[in-house]
């Protein structure tokens, strides 16, 4: 409870390091972008007991798909093969009938190719960096069919994953129906993606700075003290749950009564006209304080919550989440509950990067006295505690014996502590099927820009069966090779030649590496900046699009062609189905072909590849005063 009584501190340094600026009034009206997913929680952001369905929740198997996904599917399969046609009747492979071609697969659905889409992790940088690759692959957005773009690439996916940042991504699009970043694109005072005025403020649209910033820190305290009081753990990550929900969701209120479970209630969700969204977070182990590359790697799904590792190898209903499952159900005797997997904690809990943040204290350009009121702050409490959302243990005494399942709470912690910043875990699934991976890094490994050191931590967790569920992945080279060949400068494709493939290897899917480069803004923009103008907004989530489509083909005329080999690739193997030319030279052009250069790299300081845009600032880039320095640190879950 010391996280909820030390909001009204930080409204107070908040008032006083800024009293010139101004937030939003918290009950005016926004703009509706679209319908919104459904407020299905029972009483707001306190969960509560219900009466349990019959038959009652219980834990399953990870074994197979969930029922729910498997007849999903079937929908989504007609839905993308539709998208796909479109797709390539404007993306052309030479003269090879790609839409003839997935015409013949129709009675043969297993063959049709399953595509998906990762966002990584790395704060407003992943959320604007992601934005302009989705935006790209949007054929909703206007000119992204054109010659050159990739529009329809969104449309042709089966899944979409996203992490810290990149779930920031994800829930702003599905909570408001599978809306557009077009629509989110907007410069109206209170709606959502309004960066300029910090979370940290609350949102602005020009009303009495007192008055909004009181009522939105009031409403926060009351909405997770009503959580506590209902008997359940409280955490910073709920304080930063209820902030992201106002900032990425819908200011005026923060969608109190949105769940993530809610999204399989929308009725375009359950026709499949979108994307399967999944969220990833880790599990922290008992005892320990750094998460390693043995972490338990768990899912949110809009039916289910659990994990193909072997440490639970099981999944629980996400509507139910927070009821006391005893040995894989919820006893006769005890009312379920529901209302806890609120939309806002769910990111929140995919971001809450409190240990590396302890771990970077001293790392930091910040002067000896912000430090100091750092480590003060946190000395009030227990530092094995402080990065963590408690979850109520679903898999309390399951029949798996592991470890996980003899406490009555999971430590849930931000999904790229264990350096697998990209959420490739649900897209490597054995049981998933997927074809083909595009992996968008925004991640900050190299002067805040990726240099493959996601990548590489999923291929080293591949190799370790014990921790994982028969996962294949391809080689992937050391992080020295990928700044020595370039391979973090422009597209790069792992896992072209299956026949190269052996092992749990040859279940991989072909991986399209997408990393955050320069074409017409700088866009390594520091993890640890809180806020930006609609200018700056909008002028990296243009240069994600320029990444995406490699300046909408400038740079390599044929990319959108080379997109769709990718996409067909692994499809074409099944039906054993002659390689077209068009594809061959994309494959000797973009493949990986195994060569290493592990030797130290220069300094990598990449250049744009277009004229730069203006960033001309509308108002401050980042918090100056050092009490937005330390509330920014204080809450900056991010991934760096």
């Amino acid at each position: 409870m010391r996280g909820i009584l030390l909001l009204n501190y930080i409204a107070v340094v908040a008032l006083a390091s800024d009293p010139e600026s101004h937030s939003l009034a918290i009950g005016q009206d926004v703009s509706q972008l679209t319908n919104r997913a459904l407020p299905n929680a029972p009483d707001g952001y306190a969960p509560v007991e219900v009466n349990c369905p019959s038959p009652r929740p219980s834990v399953r198997s990870a074994a197979n798909l969930s029922s729910s996904e498997h007849d999903w599917l079937k929908l989504r399969q007609k839905a993308t093969q539709r998208a796909m046609k479109d797709f390539f009747g404007q993306v052309h492979i030479g003269d090879f009938d790609v839409v003839k071609y997935l015409d013949s697969l129709s009675d043969k659905p297993s063959s049709l190719p399953n595509v998906g889409i990762a966002v990584s992790g790395g704060g407003y940088r992943a959320l604007m960096n992601g934005a302009g690759a989705l935006k790209a692959f949007d054929s909703r957005t206007g000119n992204s069919t054109a010659s050159g773009h990739l529009g329809g690439l969104l449309q042709s996916a089966t899944y979409l994953t996203g992490l810290s940042g990149g779930g920031w991504l994800l829930g702003s699009l599905y909570m408001n129906n599978f809306t557009s970043v077009s629509s989110l694109q907007t410069e109206t005072l209170g709606d959502p993606w309004q960066f300029s005025n910090s979370i940290l403020k609350g949102p602005d649209d020009g009303g009495s700075l007192l008055a909004s910033a009181v009522k939105y820190y009031g409403q926060i305290q009351e909405a997770v003290s009503e959580k506590g009081n209902a008997g359940f753990p409280v955490t910073f990550t709920d304080i930063w749950g209820r902030m992201l929900s106002y900032q990425l969701i819908h200011a005026s209120e923060g969608v109190i009564n949105h769940t993530w479970s809610s999204i399989a209630a929308t009725e375009n969700f359950k026709r499949a006209e979108m994307p399967l969204p999944i969220l990833v977070a880790d599990g922290r182990n008992p005892g320990e304080h750094v998460v390693g590359g043995n972490a338990t790697v768990y899912e949110f799904n809009p039916w289910e919550f659990g994990s193909f590792d072997p440490t639970i190898f099981g999944f629980a209903p996400l509507e139910y989440l927070g009821s006391k499952f005893e040995k894989g159900v919820v006893p006769s005797n005890a009312k379920c509950i529901r209302g806890y997997d609120s939309a806002g904690f769910v990111m929140g809990t995919s971001s809450s990067l409190f240990n590396q943040f302890l771990l970077r204290i001293n790392s930091t350009d910040l002067g000896e006295t912000a430090k100091n009121i750092i480590r003060d702050v946190l000395g009030n409490f227990d530092e094995e505690a402080v990065d963590i959302a408690n979850y109520t243990n679903p898999f309390y005494h399951a029949s798996t014996g592991s470890y996980l399942t003899k406490s009555p709470y999971l430590a849930i912690v931000d999904g790229g502590e264990d350096l697998q910043n990209i959420p490739l875990h649900p897209l490597i699934q054995p049981e998933r099927k997927v074809d083909v991976i595009f992996a968008v890094d925004s991640s900050a490994d190299t002067n805040n820009w990726p240099d493959g050191t996601s990548l590489v931590a999923t291929y080293e967790r591949s190799l370790e069966g014990r921790i994982n569920n028969g996962t294949g992945f391809p080689s992937i080279p050391d992080r020295n090779t990928f700044l020595n060949l370039g391979l973090n400068n422009h597209p790069t494709f792992f896992g072209c030649n299956t026949s190269n493939l052996t092992g749990t290897q040859s279940n991989s899917p072909l991986v399209v590496y997408i990393p955050n480069s320069p074409y017409v803004t700088h866009s390594n923009v520091s993890t640890f900046t809180m806020s930006y103008n609609s200018t700056e907004r909008d002028a990296i989530i243009l240069n994600g699009y320029n990444v995406a489509t490699m300046g909408n083909g400038s740079r390599d005329s044929e990319w959108s062609t080379c997109v769709g080999c990718a996409v067909l690739s692994r499809s074409l193997g099944r039906t054993n189905t002659t390689v077209p030319t068009a594809c061959t030279r994309c494959f000797e052009r973009y493949c990986w072909n195994g060569t290493v250069d592990a030797r130290t790299p220069a300094t990598y300081d990449p250049k744009l590849v277009l004229a730069e845009v203006s960033v001309t600032s509308k108002a401050s880039l980042v918090v100056a005063s050092l009490g937005w320095g330390f509330m920014a640190l204080m809450f900056t879950f991010l991934v760096v």
